[in-house]
């Protein structure tokens, strides 16, 4: 019987790390610029947290759009993302980087993958959700207390305490606000997180009846059998308890960052992030990085800044691939991709 081998993967001009929207963009832009891609995410799907953490929660500061939800801007992204064929491995993590024959190699739990150039935009890395340190947490997770709002009609006509005091806290506030029977949202201060224009509404929503806010308060305990059915909260000044019936728990207390096999790879960190340069380019020659992983004196934590960042990281990998090619390749509109698809449509067109 004839032996059959597997076949190695291609080596590829760039391999991403990360399918959220940095990564996502950054495939879009190396197409642009002809060069070939691979993106490796350790989630099933692509769209990062996007997808995984708040799908349906309204996104703003994204140009283009004056509010879109969060899978609407994943669908979006992924669309353009793969409009150039990428190859997409979802479902492995990168457990290690080397230098092999002129060119890197990825190791996944799943298999080896050569490439020229390597992107990382693997966002915060691995990360776990803060847990709430009291009774009834680990026994009622998943049974009415959870760490993200996937399906915000699950909590229609219920009575829902939210805990936190950051952006997804006080949006997921907002959001629910008209669906649930008596939304409560404590923090354990007074000063909160969240943007300045969602606070504002937030305190237009207490105003008006729809939201209970109780700051200096944290959980005591959460009470139930095969599901949530109270929650006793004290205050952190006094002590005093306060112990109410709610039928889900909300912990959006945030994540913890964690760089997992990044931090093995000789790659020079800062702050749990990785440090680059104004071409977003690592300590190592030919890897660069994108995104909320990475820590630059003009960095801001944004999806906008994110696709910045791969435009430019992208843009420096096909330099450091081909010396000869621009940095600056011009406009997309400028682009021979873009005037060869045009003039295929047009003839297209006058075909038909």
């Amino acid at each position: 019987m004839e032996r059959t081998t597997l076949k190695e993967p291609e080596l590829k001009d760039l391999t991403i790390i990360g399918g959220g929207p940095t990564g996502l963009f950054a495939a879009f832009y190396a197409g642009m610029r002809g060069a070939s891609a691979r993106i490796i995410d350790s989630l099933p799907e692509l769209g990062g947290q996007l997808t995984a953490l708040y799908p349906e929660k309204y996104v703003y500061d994204v140009g283009g759009f004056p509010r879109i939800t969060a899978r609407e801007l994943a669908t979006n992204l992924i669309e353009q993302g793969l409009q150039f064929g990428p190859e997409v491995r979802l479902g492995e993590q990168v457990q290690d980087l080397t230098r092999e024959d002129g060119h890197f190699v990825l190791t996944t739990d799943k298999g080896r993958y050569p490439s020229r150039a390597v992107i990382i935009a693997a966002g915060k890395g691995a990360f776990s959700p803060r847990v709430l340190e009291c009774p009834g947490y680990e026994q009622l997770l998943e049974r009415g207390v959870v760490h993200h709002v996937k399906d915000p009609a699950v909590y229609a006509g219920k009575r829902v305490l939210i805990v936190g005091g950051g952006d997804s806290a006080v949006d997921w506030a907002l959001s629910l606000k008209d669906t649930c029977e008596r939304l409560i949202l404590i923090h354990r201060r007074e000063g909160f997180r969240a943007h300045a224009h969602s606070m504002r509404q937030l305190r237009a929503a207490v105003e008006a009846g729809e939201v209970e806010l109780l700051t200096h308060k944290e959980v005591r305990e959460i009470h139930g059998d095969d599901c949530v059915r109270a929650v006793t909260i004290f205050d952190n000044r006094t002590n005093e308890e306060l112990t109410f019936e709610v039928d889900a728990v909300l912990a959006l207390i945030g994540f913890k960052p964690d760089l997992g096999p990044v931090a093995r790879w000789g790659i020079e960190l800062e702050k749990n992030c990785i440090k680059v340069g104004p071409t977003m380019e690592t300590n190592i020659p030919g890897v660069y990085a994108a995104g909320d992983i990475v820590s630059h004196q003009a960095k801001l934590e944004l999806i906008a800044t994110g696709f910045g960042e791969a435009a430019i990281a992208v843009n420096n990998a096909i330099h450091f691939i081909d010396p000869k090619a621009r940095v600056n390749p011009g406009h997309s509109t400028n682009l021979k991709v873009f005037k060869e698809r045009e003039a295929a449509e047009a003839a297209a067109g006058e075909s038909t």
